[in-house]
């Protein structure tokens, strides 16, 4: 079936976009609510803290695949922006499976680290962007599945840390490549090797969150704001943007440059950069038909 997606108010204006509603599933681990283009993902574990057990980690992938296949213009951009959070209020997600994971030998132990990667790949991969909302403890595997979302956005009670090393462990999903990148070498060294907690503000302060809010109202609140701001763009400029980042990080200045520049080519290629711009000569407000 069709439907408006009315997007919040930017600046005044309404961004609308005509969609139509995916079907992105239902999941035993997870509970997705679509609402006004943006989609909020729960890992809905409370009495595990939302751990990351071997099922979250498959209904995720699942789900961000289902998100990935819904942000095309044939689909109409019926997401376009995601909030990833955790049920309960005491927790984003405090980490990996303890009790799973005591059991596994390398080889298993291997493959759930590597399925936990290709699920925050795909995050970084999917074109819209994705806000880790934390209330509550972002630990282990919790806080790398923040740090593959686009931005962090935090409540006063979150916690964050790497405390792999307190159970005979490393970071497993992700945390020694992005933490790094987030907060600089030191930082992170220290974060990891300790595995030391930090509060809300102390993230806010090395770079881990992107902002800090008083309450998980206001959490919700601020990240739907933003998504709501980053509608009213060009999608595929959006998602041009998201892959060129992501694709030139870690890479040679010359490497990211090469990846920039394709990204910039592809660009001239949408019917949204000559709305764009034709807009801006004509001195209107651009319609972006996300193509």
């Amino acid at each position: 079936m069709d439907c408006t997606a009315q997007w919040p108010t930017i600046n005044g204006e309404d961004v609308t976009m005509t969609a139509s509603t995916p079907d992105l599933g239902s999941y035993e681990t997870l509970e997705l609510d679509l609402t006004d283009g943006v989609l909020t993902l729960t890992v809905n574990r409370p009495h595990a803290l939302n751990a990351l057990s071997q099922q979250v980690v498959s209904d995720l992938w699942k789900a961000f695949t289902a998100i990935q296949d819904s942000c095309t213009h044939d689909a109409g951009w019926p997401v376009r922006g995601v909030i990833v959070t955790g049920a309960g209020g005491k927790a984003f997600v405090a980490g990996a499976d303890i009790r799973e994971m005591s059991s596994m030998d390398p080889d298993t132990a291997s493959a759930y680290g590597r399925s936990m990667h290709g699920v925050t790949l795909l995050i970084e991969k999917i074109p819209v962007p994705v806000i880790a909302a934390v209330d509550g403890f972002a630990l282990g595997g919790g806080c790398e599945l923040a740090l593959a979302c686009d931005f962090i956005y935090a409540s006063e009670i979150a916690q964050f840390g790497q405390p792999e090393v307190n159970l005979g462990l490393v970071p497993g999903f992700g945390g020694s490549v992005r933490l790094p990148q987030r907060v600089g070498l030191g930082p992170a060294r220290e974060l990891i090797y300790t595995g030391r907690r930090i509060d809300a503000a102390e993230a806010l302060r090395l770079g881990l969150a992107n902002r800090v809010v008083p309450t998980r109202d206001d959490l919700f609140a601020a990240a739907r704001a933003t998504i709501g701001e980053i509608a009213a763009k060009a999608p595929l400029a959006v998602g041009l943007a998201k892959q060129s980042i992501a694709g030139a990080t870690g890479r040679s200045t010359a490497k990211g440059l090469d990846i920039e520049a394709d990204a910039f080519r592809e660009a001239f290629t949408t019917a949204d950069m000559r709305e764009g711009t034709t807009a801006f000569l004509e001195k209107r407000k651009a319609v972006f038909a996300g193509k």
